[in-house]
């Protein structure tokens, strides 16, 4: 596993079969890493540009989306009661802040940001 904040996963690593990218915005160096006939599993939307060069490149690309219902969300929640899934906060705001929590989006933080009410 590399730490992609860290450095750079395209220079390091190669002829990867499957990249899950769950942060969206790296599919250029996510297919660089790729061999042919590998498969990029994306959380977020792919770009059409994205989609066109793995096609050359001979890479299946397929998005993952889970739709959140009350049987999952309780089985979490059993989860997080046990102690065996943590959820890791980067920073809370009060929701008067919301402008700011957005602001601090757009520095890619690891982990949730959540307002409170």
């Amino acid at each position: 596993m590399i730490d992609y904040t860290k450095a750079d996963f395209a220079g390091r690593t190669g002829d990867i079969d499957l990249v899950l990218e769950t942060v969206g915005g790296e599919h250029a160096h996510s297919l660089k890493v790729l061999k042919a006939g590998g498969v990029l599993v994306a959380l977020l939307n792919v770009p059409d540009s994205a989609k066109a060069e793995a096609k050359a490149r001979d890479i299946r690309v397929e998005r993952m989306s889970v739709v959140p219902d009350r049987a999952g969300l309780v089985e979490l929640g059993k989860l997080v009661d046990a102690k065996k899934l943590a959820v890791h906060v980067a920073k809370t705001f009060p929701l008067e802040e919301a402008d700011a929590a957005h602001a601090f989006l757009a520095t890619k933080p690891i982990g949730k940001v959540v307002l409170t009410v």
